[in-house]
């Protein structure tokens, strides 16, 4: 089944904003653990405008208390690196960031960076940290990232986000689906995260064998409007009609 990890950054930046810790990073991070998520995730960026490289220690922890997985996403500078091997997260999602980077808008190219990220790979596969590159759906290289030694993918989902419901909407679902497909044929396991929300994540997890989702934006938003126990057991009961979708009959 598809598990959800909920990304934890909104809620970092709500705290930043007032110079103390308030909201607390890691009491929320633990309700939604207790409300049925699977994990959580935390993308500090390099400016730690957010998520701060501290977070990674004390939500490591909580995640370790309750059985759940960390995702720490980012970009592979040296003090990145360092923060990961020293916390161990059960899984490291790398993302091309640039340091003044708004937000994540495009994937790794293998060809050009694939030196740089076997080096980081490998050091993390030294501590059995599960690794995920960030992607595009209409990278044909994908399965390189299998050649680089990385465990998993994460299908940058924005393009699929921007046109579900539109006239070119089913080709980009087919596109998306074209690429899981691609990238678990060379044994990736595939991760998909960007702009997933209520509306729409029922339609994409039409494609099979989605092992985690990662939203955070959507659901703060959502949970604003409707209260944290409701958007999680709505997204919960998604991921569980899905699952039953594809089992065999």
């Amino acid at each position: 089944m598809t598990l959800l990890s909920i990304n934890i950054n909104k809620i970092a930046l709500l705290r930043n904003s007032r110079g103390r810790n308030y909201p607390d990073v890691d009491a929320f991070a633990a309700r939604f653990l207790d409300l049925g998520a699977a994990g959580i995730t935390l993308h500090p960026r390099q400016d730690q405008r957010h998520a701060r490289y501290s977070d990674v220690e004390s939500l490591g922890a909580l995640c370790q208390q309750r059985g759940a997985e960390l995702n720490v996403e980012g970009y592979p500078s040296r003090e990145f690196i360092d923060v990961v091997k020293r916390n161990r997260p059960a899984q490291c999602t790398l993302v091309p960031d640039a340091p003044d980077q708004l937000t994540s808008d495009h994937g790794w190219d293998f060809k050009k960076d694939g030196a740089m990220l076997r080096s980081v790979i490998d050091e993390f596969k030294a501590l059995n940290i599960r690794t995920s590159l960030f992607v595009d759906f209409d990278n044909t290289d994908i399965p390189l990232a299998k050649e680089l030694g990385a465990d998993r993918v994460e299908l940058y989902t924005e393009p699929y986000a921007e046109f579900i419901g539109t006239p070119v909407g089913d080709e980009i679902l087919k596109g998306f689906a074209d690429a899981a497909a691609l990238a678990q044929s060379a044994g990736l396991g595939v991760n998909a995260g960007h702009d997933l929300n209520l509306t729409n994540l029922g339609q994409f997890l039409t494609i099979p064998g989605i092992l985690e989702v990662s939203i955070g934006h959507a659901v703060i938003v959502e949970s604003l409007e409707m209260g944290m126990d409701t958007v999680v057991k709505q997204y919960l009961e998604i991921i569980r009609q899905s699952h039953l979708a594809h089992k065999p009959v």
